[in-house]
């Protein structure tokens, strides 16, 4: 089949999958603390629709796919999704975004399943900041379930922080040590304007280019890394003295969006081209109206052929989009 080209060339093979909506944290730049508007659970796609899905999307070329939330591991045996989705021909890559609360619980089977790439999302190394962005208290169980999937031999493993300003600059350099230590990379993210609650302003976030500076100034030089993948999100850099690395999504100061190659399908079955799309295809109707695998691969290709140029979070023109980050997907 013809590879899922949009209109402006850009080639896409990465589907991002939420399989819930629900999380057992409540960071402020993302819920409120009373979040109850989940989707009831007829609504959320079965496993076998998400297979589905996935098998036609794989047809047209796609092959990494990552697993999302919400909290990921709220879903009751994710590992069954993971090992159906590791055994579908044409999946080279499989990776999962998580907070890591529950990781040390599940940690094995994921493993066993055929999981291998972990992104946990950790902002800070400090339990009452934690505790302050959490709205919980559970910076031990996360770091507990760090340990066991490093032990299991997870990897690559990564550490995603949210870069809030007059919030988090005293984490940076902790972190970006704590990466060094053990191997893993830590991949700071410019606070974007997806939370539920109108909190996002651009003087919130900590740009890239500052946080450089305070990795240079504290630990040393860090140099890019050369014939980096331009479709990747994160930009890379590697320390001078040779341990160790960090990545910075930067979405608002750096928009990466004339690479984007990703797709992403929400936990209640629908796709969007961009994370911060306003409109979106309803995949779930479909399959559940009887529609055959050629109607959803003409659906997906509609969808990628009316994706936009870019976000426009640096322009006047620039609209939040309707659904929050935890129903969309991180």
């Amino acid at each position: 089949m013809e590879p899922l080209v949009d209109s402006y060339g850009r080639r896409h093979n990465n589907l991002r999958i939420s399989v819930t909506d629900r999380c057992n944290i409540r960071c402020f730049y993302c819920m409120p603390e009373d979040a109850k508007n989940f989707q009831p659970k007829p609504e959320i796609l079965t496993f076998e629709e998400v297979e589905r899905f996935v098998r036609v999307a794989v047809s047209l070329g796609v092959n990494k796919l990552r697993i999302t939330g919400g909290e990921p591991l709220l879903r009751k045996d994710l590992p069954v999704l993971i090992e159906k989705l590791a055994r579908i021909p044409g999946v080279e890559d499989l990776a999962m975004t998580t907070n890591g609360v529950l990781l040390s619980q599940h940690a094995r089977a994921l493993y066993d399943a055929g999981l291998r790439r972990l992104n946990v999302h950790l902002d800070t190394l400090d339990r009452e900041r934690f505790r302050q962005i959490t709205r919980r208290d559970d910076f031990e169980r996360v770091l507990e379930g760090i340990e066991l999937a490093r032990s299991l031999g997870f990897g690559p493993i990564k550490i995603n922080a949210v870069a809030v300003k007059n919030l988090v600059e005293a984490d940076i350099v902790p972190l970006a040590r704590y990466g060094r230590e053990r191997g893993i990379e830590i991949r700071y993210i410019e606070f974007m304007p997806l939370d539920s609650q109108g909190l996002w302003d651009r003087s919130k976030v900590l740009l890239m280019d500052d946080m450089l500076d305070m990795l240079r100034r504290e630990i040393g030089p860090l140099d890019a890394v050369p014939d980096q993948d331009p479709r990747a999100p994160a930009t890379a850099f590697r320390f001078s003295d040779g341990i160790g690395g960090v990545g910075f999504i930067a979405s608002v100061s750096k928009p990466f969006c004339l690479n984007c190659n990703r797709i992403r399908l929400t936990a209640d079955g629908h796709l969007r081209y961009c994370l911060f799309a306003i409109e979106e295809k309803n995949v779930k109707a479909l399959m559940r109206g009887g529609a055959g695998d050629e109607d959803i691969a003409a659906l997906i290709r509609v969808s990628v052929g009316e994706k936009w140029l870019g976000h426009e979070i640096n322009s006047q023109k620039f609209v939040p989009p309707p659904r929050p980050m935890y129903a969309i997907g991180g």
